[in-house]
């Protein structure tokens, strides 16, 4: 009897599982039809034959778990020489990453990290065709680039709507992981309109899909084959996958690529406020009843925000209809509206609520921009370091704590052959503050050919000395 029963509940147990098995959903007809829309790209940097470039230690581990294994090291991470170099001196590929062709003229979305300062993007298709790539444009504050090669009737994504996904829905990428073509990975949503720190212009999606370096850019695909997300990002203490990826909605890239493909650039609102979230603290000394809103923690003097009569302290309820249920959904709904237009929007301030007209202003150009718009002006004047250089922007001199500094428009010479790239910002020459392009021409005109000088730069909000001798007698 009871060995009856056993063999009764196995039955039982195995149909189970077997039934559990058949809905597990099937990949193969995804991975072979949307294979060919994926590319791997290579950013290049020329000219730095002269220049020290210590190998990363996520890349010296890479190298380290390859060859332990016998596995030959993957394309785009090219083999050191033994001191931390590169073994080709002539051109070097510092950074690999995915894209995915939107159009058949040859148009390519992928991550702005990917391709930032590149002097050279290289595309390599699935049927192993290689282009080079022209960089249309860059966004920063959303992380999305746009590519354009010179081919036709290539395959292209179907453009799914990521607001219809829902949370447990399967999900898959597709990309190069430490340069391994073609790899797919496989998860679901995790959670939906993610707002990240210093972010705050994408409502991620969240997923459990392995990602990891090389990935960046690539898609994330539905069940149904379409695109609707650009991996970008992984939240790791390892520097590997553990479990949480973060991916932008294909609508907020498609909105950054028509901006990009029209205008250079992404024009979007601004009220020159700085924001923080309402704690349960803040809120009950406020003598709010909720958390809801963005608390204003400091206003730029003559921003808009200024102008409209909005005060440190006020917490913004409501903007243009729009609820603010977290500070993170105000630069969102800032940003996307038109600059110029006069909005209402809803502040607690003091125990009660205000309303006041505010007129949005457009976001300021930034170091980002220059950047993204990857162009030289024109009669630009090369000194002898080989730098084209201009003024910052404002944004970047209130970074800087009120001190001088000179953009890099463009780096040439011995200048590109210490390191030195497009977006830099030189702070000093010989620890002396540079004042304007024109002066910093005149002292490199009186030092003498051969000398190294020494160039404080900015740059990704970190300061460094670098080395660069003087080889032109200009």
């Amino acid at each position: 009897m009871l060995r009856r029963l056993f063999y009764v509940c196995l039955f039982q147990l195995l149909l189970v599982t077997g039934l559990a098995a058949k809905e597990l959903p099937d990949f193969t007809e995804l991975a072979e039809k949307q294979s060919p829309v994926v590319v791997n790209i290579s950013s290049i940097q020329k000219n730095r034959a002269n220049q020290m470039m210590p190998g990363s230690p996520e890349d010296e581990q890479m190298q380290e778990f390859f060859k332990r294994f016998g596995i030959p090291v993957p394309p785009g991470m090219p083999p050191q020489n033994g001191r931390g170099q590169q073994a080709t001196p002539d051109k070097q590929v510092y950074a690999t990453g995915s894209g995915f062709i939107v159009s058949a003229d040859g148009f390519i979305l992928t991550n702005a990290h990917v391709v930032k300062d590149a002097d050279e993007v290289m595309v390599k298709l699935n049927d192993k065709r290689e282009f080079k790539a022209k960089v249309i444009g860059i966004d920063l504050r959303t992380d999305v680039a746009v590519l354009k090669v010179n081919a036709n009737n290539l395959p292209k994504v179907n453009i799914g709507n990521p607001d219809t996904i829902k949370v447990g829905e399967w999900v898959a990428a597709i990309g190069a992981p430490f340069g391994l073509e073609n790899t797919m990975t496989v998860g679901i949503v995790s959670a939906k309109g993610r707002a990240l720190p210093q972010e705050n212009f994408v409502p991620f999606i969240q997923t459990d899909v392995a990602i990891n370096p090389g990935n960046s850019g690539g898609p994330l695909f539905n069940l149904k084959g379409e695109v609707i997300g650009i991996n970008s990002q992984i939240y790791s203490r390892t520097g590997g996958y553990m479990g949480l990826s973060f991916a932008i909605p294909i609508n907020v890239a498609m909105d950054v690529m028509g901006q990009l493909k029209s205008n250079g650039k992404v024009i979007r609102g601004w009220l020159g406020i700085a924001i923080q979230e309402v704690t349960k603290e803040l809120s009950e000394s406020f003598g709010m009843k909720n958390t809801n809103g963005a608390l204003v923690a400091g206003i730029e003097k003559g921003a808009p925000a200024e102008k409209g009569g909005l005060l440190p302290g006020d917490v913004i309820t409501k903007f243009d209809g729009k609820v603010i249920e977290s500070s993170s959904d105000l630069p969102k709904a800032v940003g996307n509206t038109k600059p110029g237009k006069t909005v209402v929007a809803e502040v607690f301030r003091k125990g009660s609520v205000k309303t006041l007209n505010l007129t949005v202003g457009e976001m300021p150009s930034d170091q980002a921009e220059v950047i993204a718009n990857n162009k030289t002006p024109e009669k630009a004047e090369v000194n002898r370091l080989g730098l084209v250089l201009k003024e910052a922007p404002p944004q970047q001199r209130k970074k800087m704590s009120g001190k001088k500094g000179l953009l890099v428009v463009d780096a040439q010479g011995s200048a590109a052959a210490a390191g030195i790239r497009r977006g830099d910002i030189v702070l000093a020459l010989n620890n002396s503050e540079v004042e304007s392009a024109e002066a910093f021409a005149k002292e490199v005109a009186t030092i003498p050919n051969g000398k190294t000088v020494a160039l404080l730069i900015l740059r990704n909000d970190e300061t460094l000395y670098v080395p660069v001798k003087i080889t032109n007698d200009r």
